[in-house]
């Protein structure tokens, strides 16, 4: 997501922190995954998004059938562009075909936007879902779009999977009134892992590779033309043509990206310097991990707030008294003329929803397809599992049930709101009570998928509808399962701590008296730091003194 206030001012030269509170995207390849899927991920990180599942059946459309283009951040009508014939089922950011793209936005030179394009990158996104059978497919959709229709939005990465092959494109506009785009789509090998936060993170490519690297024509001469770069082909780097690294999108950025890299590949521990800012050798594109990946591992590395690093956000004062791994907005802050930022993790508060895409090619493809799909905070929410055939959207995430501005009690994004906020008030003690929720909820749907999927299999080869009825009742049944379990838990929080008490518990159950009456909380004040601080600051106001 972006804000596009920074892009059409112009404020900043290059990749401004303000469009940095953005997304992230994970990709594993089928060979760096413990049961051969595919494997990528999306935190949708916006102030303005409201988490929910999106829908698009399939369809065939009449001739000459003209499709509205609207921008997906804010709404606004760009256009009409001629509507496919056959259009495929989306569910979220999947297909029936086990599809699936995410993105950040790196935001890039903003010379480079054109106010006049006639597409989004997040139209684009759900043009290509419906329009594609298999990535290459999807990217060969994307470029022809922009190429046709010109490209509204700024500088883009994109993740495109099917059960075979995971790409990242990165793409740019060539600035106003000028149609089209710049781009660059890299295969991400088998046995590796990738991962890109809003810095765009493809620099050299081969050119002469065609299997495993597509771009367009003028990539390179575009740069030449606009004196972005001057060199021999073979030295030429998207990302330092079109998005300059800056130290801010290092920390802001880059960072998350080698979170994730670091825990996978210790080797990775060296890019530590280069995070700092200290050395110029950027991380690679993609890493071979020394262990092998599963869903879980993903859902967890969503939750990320760079523990065991020095940047872990539960270890500086900015944590407060309860540990709490989250900063308010903005970004960066100035102490007497000095600037300086915020650790931005991959898991943040703003988040409308994420998910945990998982394709499966040795599976029919409505059974294969699963996104574990989760609303808000990734770090305080659970993952439940979509299968892509499924016909129908979980009532509690589905589109117009609430709204940003429009509280509803069936809508998992606002109980998870409810959970996560209350949580943000005294972390360190809530999160104990959150944690085995989301670790029962989780292992029971890991468990469980294993047995649905065999039956599915069963009922595929048998009747292929009751097949579909089958996996469509097991996604309604398992998100309303979670929606129920987790609205009992802000229940519980809620009881638990209210007024900064905290009331005893024993194997669940809330502590009472032999007289029936609730027992005396617990009071556990602040730690230690936290009551230095204060002392450093109004130690002799609040110093307890004898009485002369």
């Amino acid at each position: 997501m972006k804000l596009r206030t920074v892009l059409f001012t112009a404020i900043v030269a290059f990749c401004a922190v303000a469009e940095s509170e953005a997304c992230t995207s994970l990709l594993v390849g089928k060979g760096a995954s413990v049961d051969g899927s595919t494997m990528i991920t999306y935190a949708a990180d916006s102030h303005t998004l409201y988490g929910e599942l999106y829908s698009y059946p399939a369809a065939k459309w009449p001739k000459n059938t003209m499709l509205d283009i609207r921008e997906w951040d804010t709404g606004k009508f760009l256009g009409k562009i001629p509507q496919a014939e056959e259009t495929y089922s989306v569910l979220g950011n999947m297909n029936e075909h086990q599809v699936t793209i995410s993105e950040t936005t790196f935001g890039g030179r903003p010379e480079l936007v054109n106010p006049k394009g006639g597409i989004d990158y997040g139209s684009l996104i759900y043009i290509a879902l419906q329009r594609s059978r298999s990535a290459r497919e999807a990217i060969q959709v994307m470029t022809t779009l922009v190429s046709e229709h010109g490209y509204y939005s700024s500088g883009e990465s994109f993740s495109i999977a099917d059960p075979d092959e995971i790409w990242i494109m990165e793409m740019i506009g060539k600035g106003p009134d000028v149609k089209g785009a710049v781009w660059v789509a890299v295969r991400i090998p088998d046995d590796c892992i990738a991962a890109h936060a809003n810095q765009s993170r493809i620099h050299t490519f081969p050119l002469n590779d065609k299997d495993n690297c597509i771009y367009a024509p003028d990539v390179i001469s575009f740069a030449r033309e606009k004196n972005y770069f001057n060199g021999l082909n073979k030295d030429f780097s998207f990302t330092d043509a079109y998005c300059p690294i800056t130290y801010e999108n290092l920390r802001a950025c880059e960072a998350r990206v080698w979170s994730f890299f670091r825990r996978y590949q210790p080797s990775m521990e060296s890019y530590l310097s280069y995070i700092k800012g200290e050395t110029k050798e950027p991380m690679p594109l993609y890493v071979k991990p020394d262990s092998k990946l599963s869903a879980q591992n993903l859902k967890d590395m969503m939750r990320d707030h760079f523990e065991g690093t020095e940047f872990d956000m539960t270890k500086d004062p900015g944590a407060g008294p309860f540990a709490l791994p989250y900063r308010w907005r903005p970004l960066t802050y100035k102490v007497d003329s000095v600037e300086y930022l915020n650790e931005r993790a991959i898991a943040t508060q703003q988040t409308g929803f994420s998910f945990v895409a998982q394709m499966r090619n040795w599976m029919p493809d409505p059974i294969g397809g699963v996104l574990w799909f989760g609303v808000d905070d990734a770090a305080t929410s659970v993952y439940t599992p979509i299968y892509c055939g499924s016909k129908q959207v979980p009532y509690c995430y589905a589109s117009g049930n609430g709204s940003l501005t429009s509280y509803s009690p069936q809508s998992f994004f606002w109980v998870n709101n409810m959970v996560a906020n209350m949580a943000y008030s005294r972390y360190s003690a809530m999160i104990q009570d959150i944690h085995p929720v989301m670790k029962e909820l989780e292992s029971f749907f890991n468990q469980d998928i294993e047995v649905t999927d065999q039956y599915a299999e069963m009922l595929y080869k048998k009747d292929k509808v009751q097949c579909s009825q089958y996996i469509t009742e097991q996604t309604l049944m398992k998100a309303q399962y979670a929606f129920d379990r987790w609205k009992k838990l802000s229940e519980f929080l809620l009881v638990r701590y209210i007024d900064g008490n905290i009331k005893k518990v024993e194997n669940g159950r809330f502590l009472l008296t032999p007289d029936g009456h609730t027992a005396s909380p617990d009071q556990p004040g602040y730690d230690e730091r936290y009551y230095r601080s204060i002392v450093k600051e109004n130690g002799e106001r609040l110093k307890v003194k004898e009485m002369k």
